[in-house]
Formats: C-alpha cells, structure tokens, sequence
C-alpha cells in the first residue's frame, strides 16, 4: 500500500525536492506540502498523512515547538529535516527524544546535487518510518513523554563506586544501531554501573551530531561518554561513539585495548559501518567480547556479528517488537549470529550479568 507524506518545510526548493525524491518511490505520494506548522496542522487534520517530514528551523512556529505539540496531540511518523550545523544538530538531539523517528540532513552547497546525492537514504528513511505501526509509536510516544516529564527515568542505573581511570580489562562491549538507535542507545546506557567493562558504539549518523550526542549521554548518566578518538583507551566505565564521517576500529597495544579511526571508504553504504567495528572486535577481543545489535534498518553488522558469534563472543539483538527498524537485528538473526534475542530494556541486565 502507497504511503501518503506531509512534506512541511518554508523552503519552497526544498518542498520541491523532496516531493520530487518521495513521488520517485512507488511506495510513497507526497499528498500535500506546507510552508509553515499553521498550514501542515491544517492539512495534516484534512488528509491523516501515514508520515510528516519536517524542518527543524521555520517562521511562526519553529519546528521543535510544531512537533512536541503533534506528539502529544496527534502522533504519527515524523523524519526531521536538519541543518548540518552544531545548533542544527543540538535541535535534531532534541526532537528525536521528543519523538522524531529519524532525521535527514540538508547539504550545506548545492542543494539539489546533494539531495539527489541522498534521493536513495531519503526514501529509506521516511519508508521506514511510515512502517512503524501506530501502537509502536504510542509505546516510543509514552517513553518519550514520560523521561521529559521526570528526568531521573532516564538515570535508572545504580552506579558502583567509580572505578579507577587507569583500570583496564579484557571485557569489551560493541554495539551497532541505526534507525531508532539514538534512543535505543540511551536506555541501555541508563542501566549500566560505573563499573562496566568498555563500550564502543558504532551508530548511523552524520558529523557533528555524534559529538553532539555523546555530549548529551555523558551529561545524563555517570558513565564517561565521549566521542571516540584515536589512541582513546577503551577502559571500564568508557564509553566511545564513533565519529560521524569515520569508521571506528578496536585495536589492541599489549593487553589494552584502544580506538582506532579510520577515513576508509563505507562499507553497507555506511561511515561508520557497525560492520567494520564488529570486524575489528573480531581480531581485538575475540570470545572476550559481547556484541549488541540495536535497531536499525539494512544489514550492516550481520555478517561480522556472525563472525563473532563463530570466534566464541558472546551475542544479542534487540527483539522486533521494541525496535525502530528490525532490520539490522533481523537481518543477524537470519544469519544465526544470535545467541539471545531480548527486549531493550532486558538488554542492560544481560551486559551487567555477562560482566560479572
């Protein structure tokens, strides 16, 4: 069944191209656009589209404001247009824990060219979106409103004494994500103790909005959240996202291990590629590893989860019904790279149990 998209953006180029990419689709018909949330409310009400796309920053009404206001009212699908600036970013981080499923970006030069250039990742993202069933959105919706309402759901974990900077072990926890990640990300990380062994995320997402991200998780939680950089000692109570734009390794010096970025080509399409990371974890850490695949949409990871799986690592998916996208984790599943399938909030649990 054809999907109907809202495209709402004040950008009368960018109303265009975005018509033009999702009306490419046969899945997708752009039924409307709007030039403001005053006339996308109007016609939102009058068509029931199955998925908005918004921009974050419009006249009269900003884009944050618009969507909070959805969400509570009316919620539905919605993918984020964004700036590639730090502010842009910081805004993205915002409406994606106020219930955005997913965000593109906008090219800072050429519009159209690079529009054109993303035409394929457009139409994947907002597909995906307007797939996530209404009851699922409700559950996110519920999630999203109750940690704005009450801060301290989002810090569920009761952290041991603080371990010491220089502690290292030979544990390590890799986890992968994409569509639906960002939040994923946060509430595995809400449940684990100062104590965890070292974690490296490899997460579909652009430049700057994963220093922008990590920024925010280590603000929120007792853990040390950085984004990653080369020679960072992976060490207990750590935790690395990889950069935006490069692919995040594990290496070991001695009986350390370290991050390791690299500016290689993508690999699934992806820079970083969970992929990649889980390859890289492969060689580092071995059976001493836990790998953890998120939400996400495609495949990217399947294969070197299976890889792990067979080097004697332990493994976990995140099941259907609490993903996004169950693509990534399907897709390893397919491949019988996993050992446990569980809901996300049984995730943190199983890590504190492997750790100890």
């Amino acid at each position: 069944m054809v999907k109907k998209v809202i495209v709402v953006d004040d950008s009368a180029l960018m109303r265009r191209l975005l018509s033009e990419i999702l009306n490419a689709s046969p899945g997708l018909e752009v039924v409307a656009t709007a030039n403001d949330p005053y006339e996308a409310r109007e016609k939102i009400k009058a068509l029931d589209p199955d998925v908005v796309t918004l921009d974050v920053e419009m006249p009269r009404m900003d884009g944050l404001t618009f969507l909070r206001n959805l969400m509570r009212l009316r919620p539905m699908p919605v993918v984020m247009i964004s700036s590639l600036t730090e502010q842009g970013a910081q805004v993205t981080m915002d409406a994606l824990e106020y219930g955005a499923l997913d965000f593109v970006t906008k090219p800072k030069l050429d519009l159209r060219d690079g529009m054109e250039e993303q035409a394929r990742v457009i139409v994947e993202k907002v597909l995906a979106a307007a797939a996530v069933s209404r009851s699922k959105l409700e559950r996110l919706q519920a999630r999203a409103q109750a940690i704005h309402a009450n801060p301290e759901l989002a810090r569920q974990a009761r952290p041991a004494a603080a371990a010491p900077a220089y502690r290292t072990t030979d544990q390590l926890v890799a986890i992968g994500s994409s569509t639906g990640g960002l939040d994923a990300i946060r509430d595995v990380l809400s449940g684990l103790p100062m104590d965890v062994p070292g974690v490296v995320i490899a997460q579909h997402i652009p430049g700057l909005f994963s220093k922008s991200f990590a920024e925010r998780m280590d603000k929120m939680f007792p853990l040390k959240v950085e984004e990653a950089y080369e020679g960072a000692p992976i060490t207990t109570g750590r935790v690395y996202i990889a950069p935006g734009d490069r692919h995040l390794e594990v290496i070991r010096s001695g009986a350390k291990y370290q991050c390791h970025l690299t500016d290689a080509d993508p690999v699934n399409r992806h820079r970083p590629s969970v992929e990649v990371l889980f390859d890289s974890v492969v060689s580092a850490a071995g059976r001493n590893a836990l790998a953890i695949m998120l939400t996400g949409m495609g495949a990217d990871g399947a294969a070197a989860m299976k890889r792990l799986r067979d080097a004697g690592a332990r493994t976990i998916a995140q099941d259907e019904s609490s993903c996004v996208v169950w693509g990534m984790p399907g897709a390893a599943v397919k491949l019988d790279a996993v050992e446990r399938i569980l809901p996300l909030q049984e995730i943190a649990p199983a890590i504190r149990d492997w750790a100890h």
